[in-house]
């Protein structure tokens, strides 16, 4: 204690455990964050175990979405608080609820964080709060629609009742790229998200895509041109080579990554196809494009123009592909020739009629 004045204080700095004061403090600075905008700003709010739980019927299997070896979504109803202007009350929401393990603890605040910074972009689902009473916080999301792209080129009958046509796969592949171009280039310090894939990727009835999950997402640090030494995170068939080498990961390896996408949405098959030697990619070279190109594109039919789309198509998923991550385009390029590919097949399907 010390003496002011005449006066007793009691400033004496107490020892503390510092891991235990880390989580109380961190508790309660999210809780303020959250509690400060609770809809308001980015549409983040806080909401409980409890009505989580009603909204889900207490995480009915019958109302599970997508799930992998990290998570579960949920399809959710009524969760019974009314937001600002009836937002949320009566709709449907998405709850994600993260596998109970320490890494999955660190991936889902990656998630929140990266997510409710996204949320002003359409083509990334929208994060509308979280449930800070669990062991791992349970996430709330706008809801998209029944499937992922997964569940739409290989899943049950029911997902594929509507294929995907070449028009509404050349949109998906434009949204996309322009989502991940935005993580690229519209913040000071670019941001990576290492795993796209057809799993993440939640498709509205009408086949309008929205990427999710940023459990692996990671800003470049400043002055550096690479997030250097962590484990590899990603999908096997969507890992940039150099990057398994190295464990460095730069917008180049995204590329690679989307470049990947690009050929799944192309053939309907994943990249690597493990029928022929270990590691030959699925479309190397444009003499196979008619063997390889998903029998749904083909059985479309044809309509001038739409051959010179695929070839191209195709090209830019081979230049996304490179071996050489500087031969591989920026993101931004990719969105704008992905553009021009989307418009130039609405325009040339509306002149056959």
């Amino acid at each position: 204690m010390n003496r002011i004045g005449g006066m007793t204080t009691c400033w004496t700095t107490k020892k503390v455990n510092k891991k235990t004061a880390f989580i109380r403090n961190g508790s309660k600075l999210l809780e303020k964050l959250v509690d400060s905008c609770d809809g308001k700003c980015n549409s983040i709010r806080r909401f409980s175990a409890t009505e989580l739980e009603k909204a889900t019927n207490n995480y009915d299997p019958r109302k599970l979405l997508t799930e992998d070896s990290r998570y579960r979504l949920y399809k959710g109803f009524d969760i019974g608080y009314k937001l600002y202007n009836g937002f949320l009350q009566g709709r449907p929401v998405s709850v994600k609820k993260f596998k109970d393990d320490d890494k999955e603890y660190e991936r889902c605040f990656n998630d929140i964080v990266y997510s409710s910074k996204m949320s002003v972009h359409k083509s990334f689902v929208k994060l509308l709060g979280c449930c800070l009473e669990t062991q791992i916080p349970i996430l709330v999301f706008e809801y998209v629609g029944e499937w992922t792209l997964r569940d739409c080129l290989w899943g049950s009958e029911e997902a594929r009742r509507r294929p995907l046509l070449w028009i509404a796969r050349s949109k998906i592949a434009m949204d996309m790229a322009n989502a991940v171009a935005f993580l690229h280039a519209a913040f000071a310090r670019p941001i990576v998200f290492r795993n796209i894939n057809p799993w993440n990727i939640l498709l509205d009835d009408n086949h309008e895509a929205k990427l999710s999950d940023f459990s692996f997402a990671i800003s470049i640090p400043e002055g550096e041109s690479h997030v250097k030494g962590e484990a590899i995170f990603g999908t096997p068939g969507f890992i940039a080579p150099e990057y398994l080498a190295t464990a460095d990961f730069n917008e180049k390896q995204d590329v690679y990554n989307f470049g990947a996408f690009l050929l799944v949405l192309l053939c309907g098959q994943m990249p690597y196809d493990h029928s022929r030697p270990a590691g030959e990619i699925l479309l190397r070279n444009h003499d196979r494009l008619n063997e390889v190109i998903d029998s749904t594109i083909i059985a479309e039919g044809a309509w001038p123009g739409k051959e010179q789309q695929l070839q191209a198509f195709a090209a830019l998923a081979l230049r996304c592909i490179s071996l050489k991550e500087e031969d591989r385009p920026t993101m931004i390029d990719v969105s704008k020739e992905l553009r021009k590919m989307h418009r130039s097949a609405i325009s040339c399907r509306q002149q056959q009629g």
